[in-house]
């Protein structure tokens, strides 16, 4: 697994009456393979897991992954980490299945004719092979998400942040994306409203206000959330 630290990190936003602070000071070390992350809405909680691939910017601090320094090294971190957005529209940028998929292969795959059947056989991972020729803005919301997977873990990421995957999804795809995210090789940092889900990780982190408030294994971590909440 690799290691994510956090090492006095804060993030603040400037407003006109001047800056507020959207994470307070923290220090962590992440090695476990699946982590969670829970919280109110405007918690901080997505902040947090975004910092890791340089999507937010560290006020104060630092932020490592494997000893490299995201806001130095961010193209080197971004082909280390990947994300996968709440809304795989985000994402879904060319015009069928199979080139969306193939696009995320084109650094790693050069010659045309080996990124199309890399990508196929991606797609076929994740049964969506029948689909590739297919409309990307024809598809389910289930299918649209496991596309945005697929597309993301085509690049061989060694860390995959999840940003809410499921909570634009029905109950039977919530558990289809959920049971695929925490059967993956990657080590996973997931956040989410799902507490069946995130209780389901090795290790759950609590925030509130942009603060961690409670970080440990999953089922304390989830009570204390309950009780709190």
């Amino acid at each position: 697994m690799s290691t994510v630290r956090f090492e006095a990190v804060t993030v603040t936003a400037p407003t006109l009456d001047g800056d507020v602070l959207i994470l307070d000071r923290t220090d962590l070390t992440l090695t476990e393979p699946r982590i969670a992350l829970i919280g109110a809405n405007g918690s901080g909680k997505s902040t947090l897991a975004r910092l890791v691939n340089g999507l937010v910017t560290a006020t104060t601090g630092r932020v490592l992954v494997d000893g490299l320094d995201v806001a130095q090294e961010g193209r080197e971190v971004r082909r280390r980490v990947g994300f996968v957005f709440t809304d795989p529209a985000a994402q879904l940028v060319m015009p069928t299945v199979l080139e969306d998929v193939a696009l995320s292969l084109r650094r790693t795959h050069r010659d045309k004719a080996v990124r199309r059947t890399a990508a196929l056989a991606m797609l076929a991972e994740f049964g969506l092979e029948e689909l590739a020729a297919r409309s990307v803005h024809s598809l389910s919301g289930g299918q649209r998400q496991l596309l945005a997977l697929a597309g993301v873990l085509a690049t061989g990421p060694d860390v995959l942040v999840a940003d809410e995957p499921t909570t634009l999804l029905d109950l039977a795809n919530s558990r289809r994306i959920g049971d695929l995210l925490l059967g993956l090789a990657q080590q996973l940092v997931l956040v989410t409203h799902d507490l069946e889900l995130a209780a389901r990780c090795d290790r759950v982190l609590v925030v509130d206000q942009g603060r961690v408030v409670h970080d440990g294994p999953a089922a304390g971590a989830v009570a204390h959330y309950r009780s709190t909440a």
